[in-house]
Order: C-alpha cells, then sequence, then structure tokens
C-alpha cells in the first residue's frame, strides 16, 4: 500500500474542516491539489472516505472511523518526532575517535576545544593508538570514525581528506647538509636513515616517495616514536625523513631540520566505515572536522615551518 503522510493530513484536515479549500488554505495546498489528494487515499484503500455535494463535505460511515483512530494516530507520530528532533538538537552522547599520538598532539586539541564549546553535552573519547591500531578500530566499530594518515587502498572504509602534511629533513647541525637552505631528495642517497616503523601511517608514504624520486638509503634504524627518531639523529646513528606535524624538535637539541625539494606531502584523512551511517553525535564531530579543515590546514603548515626556524 502507497499512502503518503501528506495524504493522510490532507483528509485530516478536510475531516475537521468539512471543506477542501479551507483545508487547502490551511496546509498549503490548492484546492486541485486537495482533492487529489483524497482521491488518491480513496483509491489506495479501496472505499470512499467523502461524500461531496456542490456546497458541502460529508465524512462516510468508513471515513468518520477511519478519521477517528486517524486523528489519534498522527498526534502521536507527531510527538515522535518532535521528541527525535528535540533529541538531535541536544546532541547528547559519546563519541570515540583514533587518531595516532602525532596527530592526536597537534590537530586533535582544535577539535576537542571547538567541540566543546560548540556541543557541550558531546563526550569525545579519544583513542591515542598506531596507524594500523586506527584503521582496525574503526573497522571492528569499537571508534565511530578515525583521523589516520591516508590509508592506501581500503574498499571497506569512506576516506575524506582533511589537510596535507609536508616532510622535512632532521640532520645534525655538524651534518654536511646541514649548510644548505633546503635539500634534494636526489642528496639523500647513500645517507643512513633512521625512519619511524611501519606501525605510523608516514613509513608507507615515506618509502613511495624516495622509491619515486629513486633515491637508495639504507635504513639502520626503525623507531615507534618520533622522539626516538629525533635521539638516534641527535647520536649520529644517521638523518632522518620527518612529516611536518611531527615539529617542533626538542628543546636544547643540535638538529638542523630542512626543507626537502621537491615538495613531498602525505594526505590525513577522516576515515569511517562505508555504508554505515554515523549516530547524531558523531555526525556532528565529523562535519565539525570538515569544517576546521582549512584551520588544522594552517595549523600543519605552521608546524613545520617553526620547526625549521627554531632549529
Amino acid at each position: 500500500m502507497n499512502v503518503s503522510l501528506r495524504q493522510l493530513q490532507v483528509f485530516r484536515a478536510v475531516a475537521r474542516l468539512r471543506s477542501f479549500s479551507r483545508a487547502g488554505d490551511e496546509i498549503g495546498l490548492t484546492q486541485p491539489a486537495v482533492s487529489r489528494c483524497i482521491r488518491e487515499l480513496e483509491a489506495e484503500l479501496g472505499m470512499r472516505l467523502l461524500d461531496r455535494t456542490t456546497r458541502e463535505v460529508e465524512l462516510t460511515a468508513a471515513g468518520l472511523r477511519f478519521a477517528g483512530q486517524l486523528s489519534r494516530l498522527l498526534d502521536e507520530l507527531q510527538l515522535l518526532l518532535a521528541e527525535a528532533r528535540k533529541e538531535g538538537e541536544q546532541a547528547h552522547g559519546t563519541v570515540h575517535i583514533a587518531s595516532s599520538p602525532t596527530l592526536s598532539a597537534s590537530l586533535l586539541p582544535t577539535l576537542l576545544a571547538q567541540c566543546a564549546q560548540q556541543f557541550p553535552h558531546i563526550r569525545p573519547v579519544l583513542h591515542d593508538q598506531v596507524q594500523r591500531l586506527n584503521v582496525e578500530s574503526v573497522r571492528s566499530g569499537e571508534v565511530d570514525f578515525g583521523i589516520v594518515v591516508e590509508p592506501g587502498a581500503v574498499d571497506d572504509l569512506e576516506c575524506q581528506p582533511l589537510l596535507e602534511d609536508g616532510f622535512w629533513l632532521i640532520c645534525r647541525d655538524d651534518h654536511p647538509l646541514a649548510g644548505q637552505g633546503a635539500v634534494a631528495w636526489q642528496q639523500l642517497t647513500g645517507q643512513p636513515l633512521v625512519l619511524l616503523d611501519y606501525s605510523s601511517g608516514s613509513r608507507a608514504v615515506i618509502d613511495r616517495i624516495l622509491a619515486g624520486q629513486g633515491v637508495h638509503c639504507p635504513v639502520v634504524q626503525e623507531l615507534g616514536h618520533s622522539s626516538s627518531v629525533f635521539q638516534m639523529v641527535q647520536a649520529g646513528i644517521g638523518i632522518s625523513v620527518s612529516p611536518g606535524l611531527a615539529l617542533p624538535l626538542p628543546a636544547g637539541s643540535s638538529l638542523r631540520v630542512l626543507p626537502l625539494l621537491p615538495e613531498e606531502r602525505r594526505s590525513i584523512m577522516l576515515i569511517r566505515r562505508r555504508q554505515r551511517s554515523l549516530s547524531p553525535v558523531a555526525e556532528r564531530l565529523w562535519q565539525l572536522a570538515l569544517q576546521l579543515g582549512p584551520q588544522l590546514q594552517a595549523i600543519a603548515s605552521r608546524q613545520g615551518a617553526i620547526g625549521a626556524a627554531v632549529a
């Protein structure tokens, strides 16, 4: 049966006002449109609801019974819709967000602060963990969505670009490359590298860039945190390629931060399960993150520049 809510609302108005024209004025429809709604409703129900004359409209016996039951049901439906709308407007609830430590430290404070300001009844819970676990948490539904480095081919996830982050060379201030204003990727050839390990979303991107630039370097250490990478470089173990959001360097270090040319970037993305709707409160935070994209991009751009200036 194909009966619309509008048809039912039109019939109730006609039954109450006993007039097609007055019902149309109340609902905002023309008299022909009201007549069409009634005809379609009667056709779907297979019975006559109204008797029409040139001067008045009367309910049939079936129409009288139907109108009495319909009025109560429509009132209950309106109450249900009003309560649902109120719940959505109040935006109460908890939202679980997955993010890596670097992104948690650099980007998430801005998002969470804006959430507290705009949606004080939403409680965001941050899952601060490595990229692989973040992607798995989104897939399993443990979290509502994640903010991650580009995850590659993931057909089961919806990925929305949020911002881009550049890469920088990290070396000691006594390294032969330290005196340059910028370093070409090809100049890294043969240099011992200290890099993040494959639990980081950036490692696959760095490998891809090095291969694309035709750079071949021995990787002498692979570590889980940028702070450990910087300490290894400080000790003279090798040089490193670091995303801008991992900067600035530890205070008091004798390291240099130099631009790598041509400029290469990684994408930071929002990810969620494909073809699965977020809860209303999670959807609000997802949309808030997208709205904050330009502001978060400015943070990423500024962080690398500050790291270079301080170093």
